[in-house]
């Protein structure tokens, strides 16, 4: 495959990625987009660290969101007592090819109204030939696992 075929999603993403890295923006005239300049609601907004993504991919017709179990084992989504999860932090980004970590729904009630999702240790690399579309959610701060 061509690498410029997947360049919309790479570069937006590849933005992102590095916004979560370095967390700190400079930039103060950004669109709500997904690839602003800075993570959270305005560039004076500290603690925010991920920029939450869903996934969409021809086969689904853009319609229903890619999802991926949120432990590594051998069960698939749809399987018996599998819990997936459609939301993803990119980590890295090489080319056309893109690894994300899973999101989970953050359970905890005294937490999840400010921090939604909570990191798991599932991880999957994708094709972003495969993707059609990505939506972006809104800026959160998730504990970062090793």
């Amino acid at each position: 495959n061509n690498n410029n075929n997947c360049s919309c999603i790479s570069e937006i993403l590849t933005v992102i990625a590095v916004l979560q890295k370095n967390a700190s923006c400079t930039d103060t005239c950004c669109l709500d987009t997904c690839d602003r300049g800075f993570l959270g609601n305005g560039t004076n907004i500290l603690g925010f660290n991920t920029r939450p993504v869903m996934l969409y991919t021809a086969a689904s017709n853009g319609i229903t969101p890619w999802t991926m179990p949120t432990t590594k084992t051998d069960d698939a989504c749809g399987d018996e007592g599998v819990t997936c999860s459609s939301v993803f932090r990119v980590e890295k980004i090489d080319g056309c090819c893109a690894t994300f970590r899973v999101l989970a729904d953050n359970t905890d009630p005294e937490t999840s109204a400010t921090i939604p999702y909570v990191t798991t240790n599932s991880f999957f690399t994708m094709n972003l030939n495969c993707v059609c579309c990505l939506r972006c959610l809104n800026d959160t701060y998730v504990d970062v696992l090793g």
